[in-house]
């Protein structure tokens, strides 16, 4: 009997202790964020421009004409590369030399046809110009001033033909020198001296080049957000190369296509880099990325953390005296660190910031 009326009495206090912790935890009294349970700091309502933002990850990637991959239009031996991953080269700078002896002869041999086709061509011209002369006194018959005219016909079409010959040996001549189409930094070589090159359907790629002054950073945003993205709306950007650091941008495309991964729905959003602030950024840099939506500027606005919330109604907490006074407010837009104040407070007021310990 007696320990039966010893497991009641425990049963009744652990029920009473229970119900003193449910309610102290759903009491708001209990939380009461003007109690004495709060360390405040004091801060200052002032104006500032703050804005709605969407924040992303991105990568920095080259614009399109930014990487170019350096090839050769003939077959032939390597005899020199002139390129280094990392170097940077200018627009027209040599890039690699391919042996040039069998074009060099072919380009000798085009001289030498039209040199001959030359000679050739000033006969037959002679032989024309007597025998116009003749049949215009007529001297000859008018089949013998056609055969003229047709023989000289064809040794101008000849002269024609061993020119384009020379110009085309001089083209295939200057493919041996193989050289950069635009300035930039050499990200890649995929040949060596001493290699044979057979260029086929594709060209054989020599070196890759990338301006790094022409870059852009790829934002992946999410779903939720991108019906809220327009093109040219401001964004900013940091790197973890450069902490600290935020580059200005601007956005300029809008991916129609999504990109899903892990089964979360992303759209790419191309944003222009508009100052690299003396700073090398390179591709395939992470990129955290803000991107503003709409900005109000000289608005009234206290830190985010002093506002409070209780039954739907915003308050702050302000000194009077000696005592902390709960003072409604109405709110407007909020960027996450600070919240503008429509209604409730003026310029210059104090509100407290509560620190708990």
């Amino acid at each position: 009997m007696a320990k039966k009326l010893k497991k009641s009495i425990y049963i009744s206090l652990s029920v009473l202790i229970i119900g003193g912790i449910i309610f102290y935890v759903f009491n708001p009294l209990g939380h009461d964020r003007s109690s004495d349970s709060m360390i405040y700091r004091t801060v200052e309502v002032s104006r500032r421009d703050i804005g709605s933002t969407v924040f992303a990850l991105g990568i920095i990637k080259p614009m399109v004409g930014a990487e170019v991959r350096v090839g050769s239009r003939i077959s032939g031996v390597v005899n020199r590369l002139r390129a280094n991953i990392g170097d940077y080269v200018e627009a027209g700078a040599v890039i690699a030399e391919l042996d040039d002896a069998e074009l060099r002869a072919r380009l000798a041999q085009a001289r030498a046809s039209l040199e001959k086709t030359n000679i050739e061509y000033e006969q037959t011209r002679k032989v024309y110009e007597r025998q116009r002369q003749l049949f215009e006194n007529q001297h000859i018959s008018e089949y013998e001033f056609d055969v003229a005219q047709s023989s000289f016909a064809a040794a101008k079409a000849q002269l024609m033909q061993a020119e384009a010959n020379l110009e085309l040996a001089k083209i295939q001549l200057s493919y041996a020198t193989i050289r950069s189409p635009t300035s930039g930094v050499i990200a890649s070589v995929s040949t060596q001296e001493g290699e044979a090159v057979a260029a086929g359907l594709a060209a054989p790629t020599f070196v890759n080049i990338i301006d790094l002054h022409r870059l852009e950073v790829h934002t992946y945003v999410d779903e939720t957000d991108i019906g809220k993205i327009d093109i040219g709306q401001q964004a900013a950007f940091t790197v973890d190369t450069y902490p600290g650091m935020e580059f200005p941008g601007k956005v300029t495309a809008i991916y129609p296509k999504a990109v899903i991964q892990d089964n979360v729905v992303n759209y790419i959003v191309t944003v222009e880099i508009l100052d690299f602030k003396d700073r090398i950024l390179r591709p395939e840099m992470t990129a955290n990325v803000t991107i503003t939506l709409e900005e109000r500027k000289g608005v009234l606005a206290v830190p985010t953390t002093a506002i409070y919330r209780d039954r739907g109604e915003r308050y702050v907490m302000v000194p009077e005296g000696d005592k902390h006074v709960r003072k409604t407010v109405n709110v407007g837009w909020r960027d996450g660190m600070y919240t503008e104040i429509l209604e409730g407070l003026d310029d210059g007021d104090l509100v407290l910031i509560a620190d708990t310990f």
